[in-house]
């Protein structure tokens, strides 16, 4: 099944980059509001992101990556932690998820600091993931 493999990375790539970019977002959204005075729209683009880029793509991969791993009987030490990782990922994703409604509520405290923290979450578990795979060849049982 190479082609479940292809959607799998490609789905992952695709979350990788929209967890690395949701941060940009949030604190341009937050300055934008910040500078808006009297007028009180919230840019539109983080929830459109989020909802239409960023989740699918995460159900994507965890979809495919579920199948791949029932369907190929894949187990080991490698894959716990990686899933472990990927449990990170997730975390950032719903923590981006709740940034966003803070900042459409107009609730800008903390929003900096904790999309910071949401992205150094994301980073670990990118770079988690990367790392159990690049080394399963090592045989890891």
């Amino acid at each position: 099944m190479p082609w479940l493999k292809l959607l799998h990375i490609a789905a992952l790539v695709i979350w990788c980059g929209a967890l690395l970019y949701l941060p940009a977002l949030l604190l341009q959204a937050l300055q934008l509001r910040k500078d808006a005075g009297f007028a009180q729209g919230t840019p539109p683009m983080p929830r459109f992101f989020y909802n239409s880029i960023a989740t699918p793509a995460a159900l994507a991969a965890i979809a495919s990556g579920t199948l791949l791993f029932l369907l190929h009987g894949l187990l080991g030490g490698w894959l716990i932690l990686k899933l472990g990782a990927v449990v990170l990922m997730v975390a950032a994703h719903g923590c981006f998820g709740w940034l966003i409604l803070r900042l459409e509520k107009g609730i800008f405290k903390g929003v900096k600091t904790a999309s910071l923290c949401a992205l150094l979450l994301a980073l670990v578990g990118i770079f988690g993931v990367l790392g159990f795979v690049l080394s399963k060849p090592l045989e890891w049982s």
